[in-house]
């Protein structure tokens, strides 16, 4: 099946409730959105994603947060903490230093628990309960982890959380630890955690919500719809260039298909979609070696490492989803080092933007990409950055200013000074 840009709405099949349904993006099975637990295609195993029959224009839309995009999602309203209407920041000294016509970011972090996770939750929570489930679980690099542990607890489920042993931040750890979930740490990496949790959810021990899971990414699809209103009200015009950090994939997946519902719905045209640009770690790059050889497919890595933990993933499950969502918008991905990576946090930082690691990784893919020439002048950008500062205590402590000892007097603060 083609996720073509400009592919032409499809008729809602036999299965569909109320317009939605689910297809396998690769066989083009349908299936009814909650008659069963099902993650992926029963025909072939492909990814599913949902579809409808009449997606929806931006007059549609009222209210603020995920759920002003009510319309645009698979379930209503059920489990929520006031997510999304998250910032827009304008940083016009960095803008000047990039050298690009516009430059905004756009912060995740400003989300209940920190990050763009929680988009997702409100959405595949409520999928959850939609479909009689008990028990909810996740493998997680800890942003997912906080954000379920969140809205398990908010919809009074039992929650359980997968976390490679040594390797999350323990401000994403201590979350999903205050939220009640059970935390399993498991001797192997993120890659290792999602193969268990796929696991037990085949056997029907839990439901899983990682972005595997193609209700999440009906949530995410939202931070799309946010950047297009917002810099369209301001300017006029949408970007053209939208750069995010890439993990599992899920926002590049849900970007591509918010953009490709707009065009369905006659919103956007083709030219009008933002070229969407990932960025990964050099030590955990899977996707932008596919780009780069312009592959179909990735090939696992099982050793990554970087200290973007939030990104530091092998096998990035979303990529069927993402790697065409690239190439259809005409974008593109680049992997910049670690060193780049802490340059770019602490950049944000100086226009009093706090974010993790991983955040910063979209900031310093533009400026590889505007070093090598492939972003112009003349365009108008989108950052994403996806987790709080306070996510990585650790990694921002490092990244800053040493505290400086003083003497316990007026005199002995003034005397420092000087020196």
């Amino acid at each position: 099946m083609s996720l073509s840009l400009t592919e032409p709405t499809d008729a809602a099949p036999a299965e569909a409730e109320d317009g939605v349904w689910l297809a396998c993006i690769e066989c083009g099975e349908t299936l009814a959105p909650f008659d069963d637990v099902v993650y992926t295609c029963p025909e072939c195993d492909s990814l599913l994603e949902v579809r409808y029959a009449d997606p929806p224009t931006f007059d549609q839309f009222a209210g603020s947060g995920v759920w002003r995009y009510e319309a645009a999602l698979p379930v209503p309203k059920h489990v929520s903490i006031e997510e999304g209407d998250t910032p827009l920041y304008t940083v016009p000294r960095l803008e000047e230093e990039v050298g690009v016509a516009s430059l905004q970011i756009k912060h995740e972090g400003m989300n209940g628990t920190g990050s763009f996770k929680d988009r997702g939750m409100t959405v595949g929570v409520g999928a959850a309960q939609e479909l009689g489930v008990g028990r909810l679980a996740c493998a997680s690099t800890g942003n997912t982890s906080a954000a379920l542990a969140a809205y398990g607890a908010r919809a009074d489920m039992e929650t359980l959380v997968l976390l490679p042993a040594g390797k999350v931040a323990a401000g994403k750890v201590a979350q999903a630890s205050l939220h009640g979930a059970r935390i399993l740490e498991v001797s192997g990496n993120f890659d290792v955690c999602l193969d268990i949790v796929q696991d037990l959810a085949h056997r029907g021990e839990a439901y899983l919500l990682n972005s595997l899971n193609p209700f999440r990414l009906e949530g995410q699809k939202t931070i799309g719809l946010e950047i297009l209103e917002t810099h369209h009200e301001r300017t006029g015009s949408y970007p053209d260039r939208i750069v995010l950090p890439v993990g599992n994939a899920g926002n590049t997946a849900a970007l591509y298909k918010c953009f490709r519902e707009l065009v369905q719905a006659g919103e956007l045209t083709a030219e009008q979609v933002p070229k969407l640009t990932g960025v990964q770690a050099t030590g955990a790059a899977p996707m932008v070696e596919a780009i780069e050889n312009g592959a179909d497919e990735i090939e696992r890595w099982d050793e990554v490492e970087t200290r973007a933990t939030a990104i530091r993933i092998g096998n990035p499950v979303n990529a069927p989803k993402a790697l065409p969502g690239i190439r259809e918008t005409g974008g593109t991905a680049v992997a910049v080092d670690d060193e780049a990576i802490t340059d770019a946090q602490r950049d944000l930082a100086e226009e009093g933007i706090g974010v993790e690691p991983a955040s910063a990784a979209s900031l310093a893919g533009l400026r590889e990409l505007r070093e090598r020439g492939v972003v112009a002048d003349e365009e108008e950008v989108v950052c994403l950055t996806t987790g709080h500062l306070l996510k990585d205590p650790k990694a921002a402590a490092e990244a800053g200013a040493e505290p400086e000892p003083v003497p316990g007097t007026t005199e002995g603060v003034l005397e420092h000074l000087e020196d």
